[in-house]
């Protein structure tokens, strides 16, 4: 698993010349990282004014984040284990007819797994910098700058994720399903980069 590696040989597994853990890992990865930090932040004993409505809403962002976090890292080894699919279904023989058949159908199954799974990271990095805008109008202004870095990060691993949905959907048969996955895959990264903006707009206040 690589969530149990440790940070040097997990840096040292994206370094390496196999194909996985890719790019679609080091999306989760960064957006995993993003949630951490936004839920230190709304964790901290201190608010941006110490009113009891900003704790609250903090508490209940917290909540949401450790869950965010926990789906985005489990998103890490998905990510590696899907395309490990795609690689095994092209792999299997294709002699007679028959074969041919098998491997084009086991192809595009796996194709659509790892479709899903950052189209899975979108969603959930949009979810997660929904919580941002609480956390950069709630949160310590003393933690500005890790919120703000929380922000790049989800924003890294939303835009990754986006890079691995359209390079699996090139070679994805189903148009009705390639269709729907690209219109999630739009108004995700739409709806993301509003979350965004507000959150930081919100950082930069005094």
């Amino acid at each position: 698993m690589l969530v149990d590696r440790s940070v040097r040989d997990l840096i040292a597994a994206f370094a390496s010349s196999d194909p996985t853990p890719g790019g679609g890992s080091a999306s989760a990865l960064a957006s995993a990282v993003g949630a951490s930090l936004l839920q230190m932040v709304a964790s901290l004993p201190t608010t941006r004014s110490g009113s009891g409505d900003e704790r609250a809403a903090l508490t209940g962002a917290a909540a949401a984040l450790g869950e965010l976090r926990r789906q985005l890292m489990d998103a890490i080894d998905a990510d590696t284990a899907a395309y490990d699919q795609v690689v095994a279904a092209y792999k299997l023989p294709k002699a007679s007819p028959d074969e041919q058949q098998a491997r084009k159908a086991a192809i595009q199954r796996a194709l659509r797994a790892a479709t899903d799974t950052p189209l899975g990271v979108m969603r959930l990095s949009a979810r997660t910098l929904e919580h941002a805008e609480t956390v950069a109008a709630c949160g310590h202004g003393a933690a500005a700058s890790d919120a703000g870095v929380a922000v790049a990060l989800l924003r890294a691993g939303l835009y990754g994720a986006g890079l691995n949905v359209d390079i699996n959907l090139g070679s994805v048969s189903d148009a009705p399903y390639a269709e729907s996955a690209r219109a999630e895959r739009a108004r995700l990264a739409a709806a993301a980069a509003v979350s965004a903006e507000r959150a930081e707009s919100l950082l930069r206040r005094e």
